[in-house]
């Protein structure tokens, strides 16, 4: 990938000064996770549909949980970002509504000597007063290639779909121009996946971002029949129902059958239900927690669950009482960034 002439010092300087950290954390460990040393397999990989590229189908959210500013304490979130990259995880997304979570990303990935390898989604955002010309999401971008120390981005995708019309118009100058690789939209809300089955069947898109669990299976009706039908790769986002999943089963261990696709945590077994899905390419659960992040893993090894096991998965959730008490309601109410309301990540 390009890198940017004036990022280069900068970059180079915190890769010698990362150096001895990052040998001792991986001797701290032995170079490897647990959970991605113990595998013999190789990681589940999924093809981007436009172009056939390959990429691994767990990457990594930043959400909330790499907002932490530049001299506080961000060691777990750097060790969240070595053994993602050690476990063999790729895809990054953030987006500049994050906070500081693209300045983290840009810092641990040049400093841990990863960047030309990390496959980076991100997110362009303009409303409001910008809306008379483009120079809003020009800075915008200009700035997000400042923190993540690079000039192309591998995805850049229409936030939330906000003035998603004009947006797109100018993500496909960006894209002739070879500014980005691939663009598309992204939405959590089955509210709007109309707009975006519209935008997939018609409007060119690489690729699209949206929530898909076992609890909220919506997609599956339209949005990714039509997602197969027209080459667009299908990036997970929520993939936990913002921890509330794990809610659900508190105090249960995984069901017997997850042994008959790999799943050795409730983590696994719903990550596992996301990416069996035929039209999704990727899902990015979000974490600042190591441990957490290793147990994610676990998931891009193994086999997946048949249409079968799929099923018995679903009627498993279906009949616990807590599956459908816990998740009915809005989500939590959290922070808003630019008039943008975000929600909280919380396991239990």
């Amino acid at each position: 990938m390009a890198r940017d002439k004036a990022f280069i010092n900068r970059r180079n300087i915190l890769k010698g000064v990362g150096a001895l950290a990052t040998a001792a954390a991986l001797g701290a460990v032995g170079g490897i996770p647990r959970i991605a040393r113990a595998q013999s397999a190789s990681p589940i990989m999924r093809a981007i549909p436009k172009t056939g590229e390959m990429i691994p189908a767990v990457g990594l959210g930043t959400f909330e949980t790499f907002d932490i500013m530049p001299g506080e304490q961000r060691g777990h979130i750097r060790e969240v970002v070595r053994r993602f990259y050690e476990a063999g995880g790729r895809v990054i997304d953030t987006s500049p509504l994050y906070g500081m979570s693209e300045v983290s990303v840009g810092d641990f990935i040049t400093e841990l000597g990863i960047a030309d390898e990390i496959f980076i989604t991100n997110k362009t955002w303009t409303t409001g007063e910008w809306l008379s010309d483009n120079s809003h999401s020009e800075a915008q971008f200009r700035r997000s290639a400042e923190r993540l120390w690079r000039n192309r981005m591998d995805v850049q995708q229409v936030h939330s779909l906000e003035n998603h019309d004009q947006v797109l118009h100018l993500l496909r100058q960006w894209k002739d121009q070879g500014r980005v690789r691939y663009i598309g939209a992204t939405q959590w809300s089955a509210e709007y996946y109309d707009t975006l089955e519209r935008l997939v069947r018609t409007g060119n898109l690489d690729f699209i971002q949206v929530n898909y669990t076992i609890f909220s299976r919506q997609a599956e009706e339209r949005l990714f029949p039509a997602c197969i039908d027209n080459g667009v790769a299908v990036q997970v986002n929520i993939p936990f129902e913002k921890a509330r999943l794990f809610t659900c089963v508190a105090c249960r261990e995984v069901p017997g059958f997850a042994a008959d696709f790999g799943a050795e945590s409730w983590a696994q077994f719903f990550l596992k239900f996301a990416i069996s899905h035929p039209a999704v390419t990727v899902v990015i659960p979000a974490t600042s927690n190591p441990d957490h992040l290793t147990d994610n893993m676990g998931a891009l090894y193994g086999d997946l669950p048949d249409p079968d096991l799929r099923r018995r998965m679903v009627a498993y959730m279906m009949e616990l009482p807590e599956f459908a008490n816990t998740l009915k309601g809005p989500p939590y109410p959290g922070k808003s960034y630019g008039g943008v309301v975000a929600w909280p990540f919380r396991r239990a």
